[in-house]
């Protein structure tokens, strides 16, 4: 509940926040992104996580148009509804209770949230469960840089300079925005990660590092025939 109200209070100002504090970059790991579903004309698309829309609009610009974004945060599902050129059904929910039925998807997309789950594995499950098989999977997600000098820098900036910044552009109260560092400093190592996404059944993972690795782009596949046991 305390993040969701977090959530909510910088829905207005959170995608400039973004990208002010990446200095652009973030328009740029999700286009990077996009581009690693493959999208194919047909693919219906759940983007998990979705906050005010940013990347179901990225998702839109390559020709999807059965797409549904799920949020917690009411607020930020508002500023997505408020855009007009994004064909979208908005929909609240928890992420580990996703409200559809089995093999509903082609493509789950989750930027930036699978840290803020309570229980990663039963939400990977969760994404298992809704994308049909052969349906793929793609989360972008925060990190720490493992080169030292890069991430004293960055740990630096990250949790003294980010916070204030952020917290003046969108004038939050609530502690948002020093949430954020430590949310991506307690969350597992990459591969971690990616060692639960197997785990949960995805195959042919795919791992990139990005901007000296404060990001991480990844992609798994769900099984297009059952397991053998």
């Amino acid at each position: 509940m305390r993040v969701r109200t977090m959530f909510d209070r910088i829905a207005r100002t959170y995608s400039l926040v973004n990208t002010l504090t990446s200095a652009g970059r973030d328009r740029a790991w999700r286009r990077e992104l996009v581009r690693m579903a493959n999208v194919q004309p047909g693919d219906r698309l759940l983007d998990l996580g979705c906050g005010t829309g940013d990347l179901t609009a990225e998702f839109h610009r390559c020709g999807l148009s059965q797409m549904v974004g799920l949020d917690f945060a009411r607020l930020m599902l508002e500023q997505a509804a408020s855009r007009p050129t994004v064909p979208a059904t908005w929909c609240q929910g928890d992420a580990l209770r996703l409200p559809f039925v089995d093999a509903s998807f082609d493509l789950i997309s989750c930027a930036f949230s699978v840290r803020n789950f309570q229980n990663l594995t039963a939400g990977l499950q969760e994404m298992y469960r809704v994308l049909r098989p052969g349906g793929r999977l793609l989360i972008l997600e925060f990190a720490m840089p493992e080169q030292r000098m890069i991430r004293q820098l960055y740990q630096f900036y990250f949790t003294r300079i980010l916070p204030r910044l952020a917290t003046w552009i969108s004038h939050d109260t609530s502690g948002a925005y020093r949430y954020l560092p430590s949310s991506v400093l307690s969350f597992d190592h990459p591969q971690q990660l990616i060692t639960q996404m197997n785990q949960c059944g995805f195959e042919q993972l795919i791992t990139r590092r990005r901007s000296f690795g404060i990001v991480y782009l990844f992609r798994g596949l769900k099984r297009s025939t059952p397991a053998e046991i």
